[in-house]
């Protein structure tokens, strides 16, 4: 599990080695960018933050 997907080295071996990449996400931008690289599997939300379930990536990614 990553806390973020800054280090692209990291993600690229994960993917290489074929084990899922899970992201924890506090937001909604933090879940575009992690749902924006091809090789994360899953973003995470805390607990907490049970709204950003309801996130509309395509909305958030492209607009209304």
């Amino acid at each position: 599990m990553l806390e973020d997907v800054s280090d692209a080295e990291r993600l690229h071996e994960a993917h290489e080695a074929g084990r899922p990449i899970v992201v924890r996400a506090a937001t909604a931008e933090a879940i575009k960018a992690a749902l924006s690289h091809p090789e994360v599997a899953v973003a995470i939300v805390p607990a907490a933050r049970r709204e950003l379930l309801d996130v509309d990536l395509r909305e958030l990614t492209y607009g209304p």
